[in-house]
């Protein structure tokens, strides 16, 4: 697929590329991105070289990862956001915010923004969220960008060699008020 470029009120959602090196390594330098994330620690200049220049191209390319850096109006960096296709009709998402920008919703924003995208323009039905127990910014960004949180994965996810529990949410084009690409039957209470 070809890399796109997304625009909402306040952000623009584009690709990273070899010009955005040295912004991507300078705000994986905090300590919380790298606690939180499956980024590698310590974060070294090689990492965001080969994020930069070959993880996110060969995501788009291949169909499998949709990488958008979040950039404000003025061009600053303010996080990242990856939408990793899991299985068919299903994505799953991760994002970071840079340490000087939180606070101000712009990840919520780019989540619904990429949600949008992905439901209309790829047909994906179903956009998961994990993060590891006891991480509650990302838990607040999924909360308020309306991904309902569905419970507790014992395991759910490594981190670094390390097997830990996650919460687990989604996220449903019907959430957005847009048509599935499939018919959806929820179970019945």
């Amino acid at each position: 697929m070809e890399p796109v470029t997304l625009n909402t009120d306040r952000l623009l959602l584009r690709p990273v590329g070899p010009g955005d090196t040295d912004a991507v390594y300078e705000a994986v330098q905090d300590p919380d991105i790298q606690r939180w994330t499956t980024v590698p620690s310590p974060y070294l200049p090689e990492h965001a070289t080969g994020f930069t220049e070959q993880i996110v191209p060969g995501g788009w390319s291949q169909g499998s990862m949709f990488t958008f850096g979040v950039f404000l109006t003025g061009g600053k960096l303010a996080g990242m956001l990856a939408l990793t296709m899991r299985s068919l009709g299903t994505a799953e998402v991760g994002f970071w915010a840079a340490v000087e920008h939180r606070g101000h919703g712009y990840i919520v924003e780019a989540t619904l923004a990429a949600c949008r995208w992905i439901f209309t323009e790829v047909g994906v039905d179903r956009v998961e969220w994990r993060a590891e127990v006891g991480n509650h910014a990302s838990r607040a960004v999924a909360e308020r960008a309306g991904f309902a949180v569905e419970g507790t994965l014992r395991s759910g996810i490594n981190n670094k060699g390390v097997r830990r529990d996650c919460w687990v949410g989604s996220l449903l084009p019907s959430d957005l008020g847009l048509p599935s690409t499939a018919p959806y039957l929820p179970a019945r209470a």
